[in-house]
């Protein structure tokens, strides 16, 4: 059976029972607090407790959306895994396979991550039950290393294992890498880069991006991705990120343009003292959410409009 946390510690601390357990909510939050690997600022395995906790202070209602998201989906918010005794590839096996399950439950899988290794789990498990599917990485690291201190699981070369599974990626954001991770992105035909200083000088990246999208497409947010001003509790800050509202616009413009079958969020290092990265990283999640609800594929798979015996 899968255990799923009450109204106090649930995402948003959604009060009402029938919104928030496992059997009742379309949605589920997915919590893998594994580091094994960080390279630079350790404690991002406390990030996704900490982005749970900040949703506590994040509006139930989106004035831009005019809407109160959880009431249209349910969010059930599922226990931590638990790691102990596993790192690299059994730790992915294990994050596979809890994703899966979720997913043929028929939920819509959103998952907060330590260090970005994680993310080969959650999508290997999305891979499974959509073969067409891409990836779409908003970061400030290629993350494209064939390993990083002689570990082929380093947080550092995520996207090189996801590489090697033949899929295309899109990545928004970077501004550090290594030259070998340059030399494969210009002799890759699946890897489509679009780096900082080109996007700040192209008022239509966006567009141009979306277009060349699949369908079916994965989201993965590495929290410094975005720019420090918004996101600074992260393992390996970079300037010249996103901003808020221009991550925003470019979320919803390919929720609504494209279809999204799951997302993370990681690489949430908290500060002593310091709540606006988590904070915002939990708004971030609500807002993406939300956006997923403009895709009338998802409305008709994740929403309760059809479900009759929910009380709205």
């Amino acid at each position: 059976m899968i255990s799923f946390l009450n109204s106090e510690n649930n995402f948003l601390a959604i009060p009402e029972e029938n919104l928030y357990t496992y059997d009742s909510a379309n949605v589920v939050i997915q919590s893998a607090p594994y580091e094994h690997t960080s390279s630079y600022l350790a404690g991002s395995y406390k990030g996704p407790a900490a982005i749970i906790e900040a949703s506590h202070f994040v509006e139930f209602y989106d004035e831009e959306l005019d809407q109160e998201t959880y009431k249209e989906t349910g969010i059930a918010t599922l226990t931590p895994l638990d790691f102990k005794g596993k790192i690299n590839a059994d730790a992915i096996e294990l994050i596979e396979k809890a994703t899966f399950e979720n997913l043929n439950n028929g939920k819509f899988v959103i998952s907060l991550g330590a260090e970005h290794t994680v993310t080969l789990g959650f999508f290997k498990a999305h891979l499974a039950k959509y073969p067409d599917l891409c990836i779409l990485q908003i970061d400030a690291h290629s993350d494209l290393r064939r390993s990083y201190n002689n570990n082929p699981y380093s947080h550092a070369s995520v996207m090189a294992r996801i590489n090697d599974l033949g899929v295309p990626i899109f990545q928004v954001g970077i501004r550090a890498q290594c030259k070998e991770e340059s030399q494969l992105i210009k002799s890759s035909p699946n890897i489509n880069t679009w780096y900082a200083h080109e996007i700040a000088t192209n008022a239509d990246w966006q567009d141009q991006l979306i277009a060349n999208l699949p369908q079916n497409v994965y989201i993965t947010i590495d929290a410094d991705g975005f720019d420090p001003s918004v996101m600074p509790a992260v393992g390996t800050a970079e300037p010249g990120g996103l901003g808020w509202f221009e991550g925003l616009q470019f979320l919803k413009k390919v929720c609504a343009n494209r279809e999204v079958v799951g997302f993370d969020i990681v690489e949430c290092a908290p500060k002593e003292g310091e709540i606006l990265t988590q904070f915002n990283l939990a708004k971030l999640l609500y807002k993406l959410l939300g956006y997923c609800t403009l895709s009338p594929t998802f409305v008709s798979k994740y929403c309760f409009k059809k479900n009759a015996h929910i009380l709205r």
